[in-house]
């Protein structure tokens, strides 16, 4: 008897050390889930349509991602919607964070310019990691996306109503868009053709497709004493994440420092900023007009150095359009930046070629510079093809750089064969 109550006693023990032992060392039935990324493939992507009810299989073919966020026409009257379009069910639902991961692979389409054969001038965009879609806005306030970062479609408008504050009959020209702070803001100008009073204004949206609000007017050219204020383009520095706005169109162009969040002058007020800008490139601004110097301002640090990309020539005028863009660095956002062969941005015909017409694409300019997944940068431009002289297409390229570090793209001109596109995230099967 007293063996067997030994026996039971230490049975109980032994229960109660396992007891203890689960519970201060539980076992989890969870598995941790990344992402990842397979073999590089390559498909052909179709023509971009006009028709918005063949380029929304885009959208509906959009998966949803666990990745974390990373010169110019005033249109017709009939160019302007009387509402935006509603974002739809899956747009909505792709910029919130899913429960599940899922498995990436990187996937590469083929194109052939243009890449949207219908009026589309001065291009800027960017790419949302979240709904894994390139976005570009043009003049008008249009804007097209793509998931493949090749066919573009899915047409609409970042507005219902163009803003009013400008000078009367303003259109919206030349919108930029980055991701500032947590949030996307636009900046766009207000003006007239020979408009002596166009300025900037800024709006703000959760995602790249809205829904935009409009904040208004943040100067008028005369408040900031910058002839012809129109091109803006902000510039967060990688470096120290200070957010800069340059702009100016052929009467000189200048850089201010802006707040973190992009909504305002870090000097406080437009006179202040006024007192405090700086010019980056071509004249002083109480010069005339001159198409020997530059607009369409665009800034990306590369490897120690800012570059500062500029359109120079005239934009507009068919096939007798001599736009082209050129480019020049500087060791700091506010300059002094110079060209390959040591001349100041700050003088006429400055600037080391990017791109340049040639026998099918003229008027080459206006460009953004996008990355792709891989963290490949692209060129996205306007330009007139011979046989459409119209309208200023979309085109796009490959951005290269040279053995000292200048970017340009290949044989500087427009490509006009079948080119391989940029990296994309697509969901593994």
């Amino acid at each position: 008897m007293k063996i067997k109550r030994n026996i039971r006693h230490l049975m109980f023990l032994v229960c109660m050390m396992v007891i203890s032992s689960c519970t201060l060392f539980p076992v989890s039935s969870e598995k941790d889930s990344l992402p990842s990324t397979s073999s590089t493939i390559v498909s052909s992507a179709e023509p971009a349509s006009e028709d918005d009810s063949e380029a929304s299989s885009l959208e509906s073919s959009a998966p949803q991602s666990s990745e974390a966020p990373t010169s110019e026409a005033p249109p017709s009257e009939s160019e302007v919607p009387s509402s935006e379009p509603e974002p739809s069910s899956e747009e909505v639902s792709s910029s919130e964070e899913p429960s599940v991961s899922v498995e990436l692979e990187m996937k590469r389409s083929t194109y052939t310019n243009s890449v949207y054969f219908y009026d589309f001038p001065d291009p800027s965009g960017v790419y949302d990691p979240i709904q894994r879609m390139w976005f570009l806005y043009a003049t008008g306030g249009q804007y097209l996306r793509s998931s493949d970062g090749v066919t573009w479609g899915n047409k609409g408008w970042v507005f219902g109503h163009l803003p009013s504050w400008g000078t009367t009959g303003a259109g919206l020209w030349a919108p930029d868009v980055q991701y500032i702070n947590g949030q996307y803001v636009m900046y766009y100008s207000l003006s007239t053709w020979g408009d002596p009073n166009p300025g900037i204004g800024y709006a703000t949206a959760p995602k790249p497709n809205g829904p935009w609000t409009d904040h208004g007017k943040l100067f008028l050219s005369l408040e900031i004493g910058v002839n012809n204020s129109i091109d803006a383009n902000a510039f967060v520095d990688p470096n120290t994440n200070r957010v800069y706005l340059v702009w100016g169109s052929m009467r000189g162009n200048y850089l201010v420092e802006l707040t973190r969040d992009g909504l305002g002058f870090k000097a406080g007020s437009v006179e202040n900023a006024a007192l405090s800008k700086i010019r980056v490139a071509g004249l002083e601004t109480e010069h005339g007009w001159d198409a020997e110097t530059y607009e369409a301002a665009y800034i990306r640090y590369w490897r120690g150095y800012y570059y500062l990309f500029l359109s120079m020539g005239t934009c507009c005028e068919g096939l007798s359009s001599t736009y082209k863009v050129v480019v020049g660095r500087a060791l700091s956002p506010y300059g002094p930046y110079y060209d390959d062969t040591g001349k100041d941005m700050r003088n006429r015909s400055a600037g080391k070629l990017v791109l340049q017409k040639n026998d099918t694409f003229v008027g080459t300019g206006h460009n953004c510079v996008i990355d792709d997944v891989n963290g490949e940068p692209w060129i996205y431009y306007h330009a007139y093809h011979v046989d459409k002289q119209s309208a200023r297409v979309l085109l796009q390229d490959k951005l290269l750089f040279d053995e000292n570090g200048w970017p340009y793209v290949e044989n500087y001109t427009p490509s006009t064969t079948e080119q391989i596109g940029p990296y994309y995230h697509s969901v593994v099967e």
